[in-house]
């Protein structure tokens, strides 16, 4: 029987039509897809969350979504832009949504193994990465230790979103490799409970559509 393949899903991107830092997150996806993993590409664009409300008790579909793909994956990638020094509302809001995850066990997305990107319109980048990690701590996860904030975006990637840099594509790519490599390491010691429980997250991502 072939093993399954792991999944590591992306989450990122920003509200602009050509957004350069969902367009290195797709490139650290593909590195992901070449060291053996299935890659799935949540674009918060397409997303469209809502606001995170914790007075709304159902979330909408898109919500349902995130959360679910979050959780079952084993493996996640983290992109957001630098704005004001920080990471993008879109994107805080989005993790917001995981507080949803409270109640399950194991807990928000603990174990999770994480890999961090920023892309920086100037010469800094690791402000948005720094605020990410400490997400990823709040959450239970684990972020690994390569980490890749892409400064002066605009001449890494062209109007259309490719990369131009041949040497930020293969840190990307290394990025999402890595992520692979330790979840793999993770998901051998994966508890049967979690297991169990990530199965019925992806018939709630199904059922979701």
């Amino acid at each position: 029987m072939t093993p399954k393949r792991l999944t590591i899903a992306g989450l990122g991107g920003s509200l602009a039509a050509v957004s350069r830092s969902r367009a290195a997150l797709a490139t650290a996806l593909s590195g992901a897809h070449d060291a053996g993993a299935e890659a799935q590409l949540l674009d918060i664009r397409e997303l469209d969350l809502p606001m995170y409300n914790p007075d709304v008790e159902e979330p909408t579909e898109s919500a349902v979504r995130l959360i679910e793909s979050l959780y079952t994956a084993v493996g996640l990638l983290w992109s957001s832009p630098l704005y004001q020094g920080t990471i993008s509302g879109a994107f805080k809001n989005s993790l917001d949504w995981l507080h949803l995850l409270g109640d399950r066990e194991p807990p928000y997305l603990k174990d999770k193994v994480i890999g961090l990107i920023s892309a920086a319109g100037g010469t800094q980048g690791l402000q948005a990465i720094n605020t990410m990690e400490f997400s990823v701590r709040a959450l239970r996860g684990w972020a690994v230790p390569y980490v890749v904030p892409v400064a002066a975006s605009a001449r890494v990637f062209d109007r259309e979103g490719r990369v131009q840099d041949s040497a930020i594509e293969q840190q990307l790519k290394t990025l999402g490799s890595e992520v692979v490599r330790v979840a793999e390491r993770f998901a051998v010691e994966e508890a049967p409970d979690h297991a169990a429980e990530c199965a019925c997250a992806s018939e709630r991502v199904a059922s979701a559509g």
